[in-house]
């Protein structure tokens, strides 16, 4: 029997010895790259956590001891130590596994995160809970550095140092967050490894102390306080020691013995404390230990090379559609820059950056910053295209409204994932930017139906100067191969697109809806019944003239759109339409008022009734209620 099959729960840890678990490490290691080259998943931050994942589980007494992992993508490990081993086939698919850490999968989840940089916040709040509740267990958050650079992180830093609590911060420094970090708190972690005069005043005072005997013991001891003084000077510790923390390492991540003897010590003191480890993101990858391409991986790929099994084949997706065009457009657009949050790569900025790469600007996990230093870009005369994922665009939503929309400034924002993930799940589903965009002053709101469409508005955007332009696509393939941006003209401001007309009952569709409609409008032309289809790419400013023609020959509108039904865009066509003719009815039809669990994204649509199928019944039943209602 392995020693992994061994550990049915963390106590199983605690009875091994120092080379066992250096053993098990490595099984870990090879499990899980056998288990994400079937199932996909981010498994780059696991591969550099299993150390310090075993080592914190045998120095602390978990679960009562809470562990508060930040993100999730470094809860891997963690879940195979905590009694999820043999469910580890079924992660991120459908009744599986979370790709992330959830309360309700096992109690060893003490809080649920899709998103970067909540640990210390929602971990100082669980010392808090136990301190009134008289309660003396530990309470460790775990934060990537590259989470550090998110502004949270430091509110919450802040806080803790000064309360006196018990309490403790494990800094994961792998020097990535997803791509290569950025920062001046980057550069100064780093400082202590690339720092000459503490290393080898480190080494000779290690080699004093360590071999000083008789008398000269004593003169060792003090050499190694006088170290932690030198340590203090010279290294990141100072920063964490001033804002109230005691400030352990750094060490290495990757060497158990060191880790489970720090964290014994560490557990032992009391006030608001801090270790510092360091670890490789990736680590023990066999096709190499590239932290930003093996940050995640779509199923079915070797673990050799790191390729895929199954070559991809037929369109690209929007997000490398977006990466190129916005490259190429930006040969028209001299004044046009880029900005992204710590995600070159999975927002297609990376191409931008190749190309252009004085007008890249990645401001690390800042969404919230990122938006208002847009706005000063914009406020200079410069046009800021910010590209960040729909989900993550919620942080920035208060720099949205008061510092882009109340002085309407010209940034324009592109959103990524809008819609149906699919197998990323509940956190990384942008399902309210319609809503919460369509609330913003100014905002233009818009929705390519494929690929060229999508360049084009993308072209709009960056002429559009009378304030904030929005476009959002999904985490899917692009029904065409657009041709080279400079081939494709703008879309016409504030214009809808009648793609089929029918009788009685209009379809108005949104982005990723207008193929769905299509295809249902198919179905039930074969079924005797005839409806219009009607692209809705811009969804504000509305355009008003085809809804008017749209009111005069039609009954009902059935909007539909892939995100939130509530105050979304069929909502806002009820208002509009209410106050030009009461008489016709609007139906919206989108994502309902709950939330949707991991699952194939095709799955999910089918799941909402968003697919033609879905779509097909939602008319039939209109058209019945209709025949019903005389």
């Amino acid at each position: 029997m392995s020693l992994l099959d061994r550990v049915q729960d963390p106590a199983d840890l605690r009875r091994m010895t120092p080379a066992e678990l250096e053993t098990l490490a490595q099984e870990i290691r090879e499990f899980l790259i056998a288990t994400c080259s079937v199932t996909g998943g981010h498994i780059g931050a696991g591969l550099g956590v299993v150390e310090l994942t075993i080592a914190l589980h045998t120095a602390f007494n978990t679960p009562d001891d809470k562990l508060v992992w930040d993100v999730g993508h470094q809860g891997y490990p963690h879940k195979v130590l905590t009694g999820r081993k043999d469910r580890m086939h079924t992660l991120r698919q459908e009744g599986g596994l979370s790709g992330f850490l959830k309360r309700t999968e096992s109690e060893y989840d003490t809080f649920g995160a899709g998103h970067a940089a909540t640990s210390i916040s929602a971990a100082l709040g669980m010392a808090a809970a136990r301190d009134i509740k008289g309660g003396k267990n530990k309470v460790v958050a775990i934060i990537g550095d590259g989470s550090l650079g998110s502004g949270l992180a430091y509110e919450a830093l802040n806080n803790a140092g000064h309360s006196d609590r018990d309490f403790i911060v494990v800094l994961n420094d792998n020097e990535m967050s997803i791509a290569p970090n950025v920062g001046a708190m980057h550069k100064y972690l780093t400082q202590v490894q690339r720092n000459p005069i503490y290393n080898r005043l480190r080494n000779k005072i290690g080699d004093l102390a360590d071999h000083a005997k008789g008398p000269f013991k004593e003169a060792g001891s003090l050499l190694r306080r006088w170290e932690e003084s030198v340590k203090a000077f010279l290294t990141p510790g100072v920063l964490f020691e001033e804002l109230g923390f005691r400030y352990f390492g750094p060490i290495d991540g990757h060497d158990i013995p060191q880790l489970v003897e720090t964290f014994k010590a560490v557990r032992e003191f009391k006030g608001p404390r801090l270790v510092h480890v360091i670890t490789k993101k990736g680590k023990g990858f066999p096709a190499g230990e590239h932290g930003e391409k093996w940050h995640a991986l779509p199923p079915g790929h070797d673990p050799q090379t790191g390729k895929q099994l199954k070559a991809a084949t037929g369109n690209p997706n929007y997000t490398a559609v977006f990466g190129k065009a916005l490259a190429e457009l930006m040969e028209e657009f001299p004044k046009a820059i880029a900005i992204t949050a710590a995600m070159p790569s999975g927002t297609g900025t990376g191409t931008v950056a190749k190309a252009h790469p004085t007008r890249f600007f990645d401001v690390g996990i800042a969404e919230g910053h990122g938006v208002t230093f847009a706005a000063g870009m914009a406020a200079e005369g410069i046009k800021p295209v910010v590209t960040i994922y729909s989900t993550f665009l919620q942080r920035g939503y208060d720099n949205i409204i008061h510092d882009v929309a109340i002085q309407s400034l010209p940034v324009m924002f592109c959103m990524d994932r809008a819609g149906l993930v699919g197998e990323d799940g509940e956190t990384h589903a942008g399902l309210y930017d319609i809503a919460y965009m369509l609330a913003v002053p100014h905002m233009v709101v818009t929705a390519p139906k494929d690929g060229t469409e999508f360049v084009g508005l993308l072209r709009s955007g960056l002429a559009h100067t009378d304030g904030p332009f929005c476009v959002r696509y999904p985490r899917d393939l692009s029904p065409d191969v657009p041709a080279h941006a400079k081939e494709i003209p703008a879309v016409p401001h504030g214009t809808w697109e009648v793609l089929r007309k029918g009788e009685g009952l209009a379809i108005l569709a949104v982005g990723t809806m207008v193929q769905e409609s299509l295809k249902a409008a198919e179905a039930l032309a074969a079924e005797g019944l005839s409806v219009t289809v009607v692209n809705c790419r811009y969804l504000k400013p509305h355009d008003a003239t085809t809804l008017t023609a749209l009111l005069a020959t039609h009954q009902q509108l059935l909007v539909v759109e892939e995100g939130t039904v509530v105050n979304g865009f069929g909502a806002y066509m009820a208002a509009v339409v209410n106050q030009m003719d009461p008489g016709v009815r609007v139906v919206a039809h989108g994502v309902p008022d709950r939330i949707i669990y991991a699952a194939s994204r095709a799955k999910q649509l089918a799941q909402v009734g968003l697919d033609a199928a879905g779509i097909a019944a939602k008319v039939r039943a209109l058209r019945e209620s209709e025949a019903l209602a005389g």
